[in-house]
């Protein structure tokens, strides 16, 4: 197995860092003041052009839809940025992914936002010249962003089997009904389409019940019904909403891939997926460090600097290892996907998904602890960190369901059923 990046990837990850450093890091205190001023007016939501700005110089420096796939990426990396006209392997954009998780914004810069690289890699690998036309070109373009519609409040969202949400096909139409929520984006006014997830054929083997069609928000019938907070946090101006669907028509030619084909696309999309969110997770640990370091060595207590309380350097050293670990065991998931696709890294995939927010979270608390009640504050990005890890280790499925599957294949090679 082979970690290292292409030329060009080492080149692009060194032109990211540059450009984070340059552009990226000294404007975030500018953005976060104009977001705080913006809630105060209640205007949260609308896009501010700071970020438009940064966009921008982005895509002048060529960065721009860096997580295009190497093997799928093809006329749409030359058309919409990707430097160099060609994607990236999953190993190569790993460490581009670990620099972006550093800040708040930076993936939205880049074109590199979740959900809307998962969506536009379903659109990418399973839509139609149609889809890709109408839905993937305005978002690889950056004029328009998407949502996916999973999650359902009435059932057990951890297995997708049970949702209730429906998408009948009826004769060149798909009627569909149901309510879902953390959608994550829909509060964005330029969201303009969503990916909705919903039971086609309950009769059919419980894996080719569901398809997945696109529904552009302005349909009758679709309804935000309200943004949700995660432990008291909006993450405005993208939001997570709860959303109803009440008797939605579309086109049949809506439907991606063709019906029954949900779970097949939602296996090729959430890989690649979440390798991205885990590599993001990483840099987001690694900024927690720095600052701890910082922090235990400029304040003092008890006569001596805070590092050397409390076997806080104990506590460094084991978050290094930690970070460390973490990120190998990510690339060498990245590594199985790019030389044998999912089916190659169920379990590899499964295991990054349960350890690095785990980790990610521990790192975090220590630096919140080194600073004291400041830490509890958002004079530090340390709070929002904890809070983006923990609700990591329950979207794309909780802990526990990564852990079955890790058993499950680990018990089957030992005869195990099932």
């Amino acid at each position: 197995m082979d970690f290292s990046p292409s030329p060009r990837a080492a080149d692009l990850t060194e032109r990211v860092r540059a450009f984070l450093a340059e552009e990226v890091e000294p404007a975030e205190p500018q953005y976060h003041a104009d977001l705080a001023e913006a809630r105060a007016r209640g205007e949260a939501w609308i896009p501010l052009p700071l970020i438009e700005e940064l966009k921008a110089k982005a895509r002048e420096r060529g960065l721009w839809n860096l997580f295009l796939p190497k093997e799928h990426a093809g006329e749409y990396a030359a058309r919409f940025g990707t430097d160099g006209g060609e994607g990236l392997t999953n190993v190569d954009y790993a460490p581009i992914a670990e620099l972006t998780g550093r800040s708040a914004i930076a993936p939205l810069v880049l074109n590199c936002n979740a959900p809307d690289t998962g969506n536009m890699e379903v659109l990418l690998r399973y839509g139609s010249e149609e889809q890709k036309r109408d839905w993937l070109e305005p978002l690889l373009d950056g004029r328009i962003r998407s949502a996916f519609t999973m999650t359902e409040p009435g059932v057990a969202s951890s297995d997708a089997t049970t949702m209730e949400a429906t998408a009948v096909v009826d004769g060149d139409e798909v009627v569909i009904n149901g309510r879902k929520w953390w959608s994550t984006g829909v509060g964005h006014p330029d969201c303009k389409i969503f990916i909705f997830m919903g039971l086609t054929d309950p009769d059919a083997d419980r894996h080719r019940r569901h398809s997945m069609v696109l529904v552009p928000r302005d349909t009758p019938g679709v309804k935000i019904e309200r943004l949700l907070d995660t432990m008291g946090i909006y993450d405005e101006p993208l939001g997570h909403g709860e959303v109803s669907f009440t008797d939605v028509r579309v086109p049949a030619a809506n439907i991606i891939s063709g019906p029954g084909e949900a779970f097949a696309i939602a296996q090729g999309r959430l890989g690649p997926g979440r390798v991205h969110h885990c590599m993001r997770l990483i840099g987001l640990a690694e900024m927690a460090l720095e600052l701890a370091c910082k922090r235990g060595l400029e304040r003092t207590a008890f006569g001596k600097p805070i590092i050397n309380l409390g076997g806080n350097r104990e506590r460094i050293a084991d978050a290094r290892i930690a970070i460390d670990s973490a990120r190998l065991l990510v690339l060498n998931a990245a590594w199985k996907l790019d030389v044998g696709g999912p089916a190659n890294a169920l379990s590899e995939v499964s295991q990054i998904k349960v350890a690095v927010p785990n980790m990610a979270q521990q790192v975090i608390d220590l630096a919140m602890q080194i600073h004291g009640g400041g830490g509890l504050s958002s004079d530090f990005p340390l709070a929002a960190a904890w809070t983006a890890a923990r609700s990591l280790r329950l979207a794309d499925g909780p802990d526990e369901v990564h852990r079955g599957v890790v058993a499950r294949i680990e018990l089957g090679k030992h005869g195990a059923k099932r």
